[in-house]
């Protein structure tokens, strides 16, 4: 089943006795925990128990399952890394016994409710044990949204933190959050305290409170070496070193960004769109967006010539000719320096 219709049938107590979470999409294997969690616990978390099944045999799990709960009328057990379920399943110290588990989803008790955590990009449904789980059980896929699906995500939790975005607003979110909902979540409520309940999030305002990726930061930089801003530069350079970005990445970081420029300058040129254009490069449309702001203002010919300066600035780190810090602020100096080329 899809996380949104698992959600919702937790959401109205449709609570199943056992339930496995696969995916790799950690927000929604939260998400459906705690609202388990909820529904079967209340406040009340004593009679909650989890395992490990690198560290712990399946039966074992299944033994608490089958042992009435302490505190409360219910239990709820959750089991993460359950590699059994996988086509080739990791090599353990233990056995566990599937016959026992398979019994169990079979005949379970009425007072106990497990959660089977797989973040694993695929299990294998082949198997008598995922097909048990799945007659007897749900199996929720919790898997990373699409790019075209993530407007949809930054409106419904937009909806639900009663604020509103302005259209710049959203390509910049979309481009700085691609598809991590946990980042998503925690900057759009950073934006609704300032904005307040019925705000407006404009781009300004996005731009100056959401936590820069590197990626983004790397347009930046290519913007401060377009408007000649060495300062600026240089700063921004500064704060992805406290990101922990090397020379090496930032090197690659700025290719890519006046690669990208190249390339839409001469898709342009072709008279190809902007949604073609992104076909064809296989990148973000706020890139793109971008990227066709950006190559009016270069010829050809510079372009060309900044790509071969960063190539050779990269050759000479990696062969020891120069020191990595050093070799990159020359570089941004002769980039903003140079970038005086009249567009043909």
């Amino acid at each position: 089943m899809k996380y949104m219709d698992v959600l919702q049938q937790v959401k109205t107590k449709q609570i199943q006795p056992a339930y496995l979470l696969y995916g790799t999409e950690s927000y929604f294997i939260q998400n459906i925990t705690k609202h388990v969690k909820k529904a079967v616990l209340g406040e009340n978390e004593e009679d909650l128990s989890t395992y490990d099944l690198e560290e712990t045999p399946v039966q074992e799990v299944i033994a608490d399952a089958e042992t009435y709960p302490f505190f409360g009328e219910k239990k709820l057990i959750i089991a993460s890394n359950p590699s059994f379920l996988k086509a080739k399943p990791d090599k353990l110290p233990f056995e566990h016994n599937l016959e026992i588990l398979n019994q169990y989803l079979t005949q379970p008790v009425d007072y106990s409710v497990i959660i089977f955590i797989a973040p694993y990009e695929k299990i294998d449904e082949r198997k008598r044990v995922s097909k048990t789980l799945k007659k007897n059980g749900v199996i929720a896929e919790c898997v990373p949204i699409k790019d075209y699906e993530l407007r949809n995500w930054i409106n419904n939790l937009a909806g639900s933190l009663k604020i509103t975005i302005e259209d710049d607003a959203y390509e910049l979110l979309e481009a700085e959050l691609s598809t991590d909902l946990h980042m998503l979540r925690n900057e759009l409520s950073k934006l609704s305290l300032y904005a307040g309940e019925g705000g407006v999030v404009t781009q300004e305002m996005a731009e100056s409170l959401i936590s820069h990726s590197v990626n983004n930061s790397s347009l930046r930089l290519a913007d401060a070496v377009m408007e000649r801003d060495l300062y600026q530069a240089v700063s921004i350079y500064k704060d992805l070193v406290k990101m922990k970005e090397d020379p090496i990445g930032l090197i690659a970081l700025l290719a890519f960004q006046f690669r990208t420029i190249l390339q839409v300058k001469l898709l342009r040129q072709k008279g190809y769109s902007q949604f073609q254009m992104q076909k064809q490069i296989g990148s973000h449309p706020y890139v793109i967006k971008i990227a066709l702001k950006r190559e009016g203002k270069f010829t050809l010919s510079r372009l060309q010539v900044i790509i071969n300066k960063i190539t050779e600035t990269d050759a000479l780190i990696k062969q020891g000719k120069m020191e990595q810090e050093l070799a990159f602020e020359l570089l941004l100096h002769e980039l903003v320096q140079n970038n005086h080329e009249a567009v043909k």
